[in-house]
Parts: C-alpha cells; sequence; structure tokens
C-alpha cells in the first residue's frame, strides 16, 4: 500500500486520476490534454499509475485507453478507511498537550 499511496502522491498522478474519475468511459489521448504535461512525462506517470494497478489500459487501433481499476481503487479505499477508523479511535496513553 506504502507504493501505491507514495505514486498518488504526485500532483500530476492525482490529476490524471481525478480526470479518470469523471469520465464516463476508458480515456485514450484525452489524458495529454487533461494535465498541462508533455506527451512523454504523462506516458511516465501513467506507466507509474498502471504498475501499481491503479489503472489498467486496453490497447484501441493505435491507441492505448485508460481507465481506473476499480477493484484496486477500492482496496486503497478500504484501506484508507480502516486506517481513518484506526486514528479516530482513542488512544489511552496519548498526552495531547505534551509538545
Amino acid at each position: 500500500m506504502a507504493e501505491v499511496l507514495k505514486v498518488l502522491g504526485h500532483p500530476a498522478r492525482l490529476a490524471i486520476m481525478e480526470f479518470l474519475a469523471e469520465s464516463p468511459s476508458c480515456i485514450c489521448n484525452d489524458v495529454v490534454g487533461s494535465v498541462p504535461l508533455a506527451q512523454p512525462t504523462v506516458s511516465r506517470h501513467l506507466s507509474e499509475l498502471k504498475r501499481v494497478g491503479l489503472i489498467k489500459g486496453e490497447i484501441s487501433g493505435k491507441n492505448i485507453c485508460y481507465c481506473i481499476d476499480n477493484d484496486r481503487w477500492h482496496m486503497v479505499m478500504d484501506y484508507l478507511r480502516k486506517l481513518t477508523g484506526a486514528i479516530e479511535a482513542p488512544v489511552a496513553n496519548c498526552n495531547s498537550s505534551i509538545i
């Protein structure tokens, strides 16, 4: 999970994920126009997102169409919910007045 969150820590990758989340279907060349970066840079970010399983790519003619991998995304969300629940639980020996 650390690797996934590290990959999501880049602003361009977050922008790509937001763009894909708002898109009704798989997106091909439109990803390049969604962020103010050159095509090779966008391709590198897409590769990183795909490497950790957050997106999947499907070949359509000469293009690769990208979309969010819902199963993997749900795993990330489940992890964050679990972590959030653990953080919100009362901690027995924590003194917040100590700096």
